[in-house]
């Protein structure tokens, strides 16, 4: 197992920012696709965006798009989830996922890092 690590999350007002980052701890991570997904109380967990080697293709959510974006330094091993024009309903705890090299099944999941947005 790879542990992911996610940070950046907290509490912000409405119409606020947040930066997420999540990156592999202790060791290279060389995946294929990295993502963000979140959880809501009592709700499924939802999809928030993807980006994908070698041509950084990005994929986005309904909720996410025009508001996020989401972005990758591969030395690093590190993905980013840049959030504006946050709203309540963003509330949720995020979770960054990868896959591995040569697939892209996400099979490394981090433990989530918790958002909230005050109205």
């Amino acid at each position: 197992q790879v542990p992911l690590v996610e940070s950046g999350g907290g509490l912000v007002q409405a119409g606020g920012s947040l930066r997420l980052s999540c990156a592999a701890s202790g060791r290279t991570l060389i995946s294929v696709v990295m993502g963000w997904f979140r959880q809501a109380p009592g709700k499924e967990r939802e999809f928030v965006a993807s980006i994908r080697r070698p041509s950084d293709s990005t994929l986005y959510g309904d909720s996410a798009k025009g508001r996020f974006t989401i972005s990758r330094d591969n030395a690093k091993s590190t993905v980013y989830l840049h959030m504006n024009s946050l709203k309540p309903e963003d509330t949720a705890v995020y979770y960054c996922a990868a896959s591995r090299a040569f697939s892209t099944e996400y099979v490394y999941w981090g433990q989530g890092t918790q958002v909230t947005v005050s109205s």
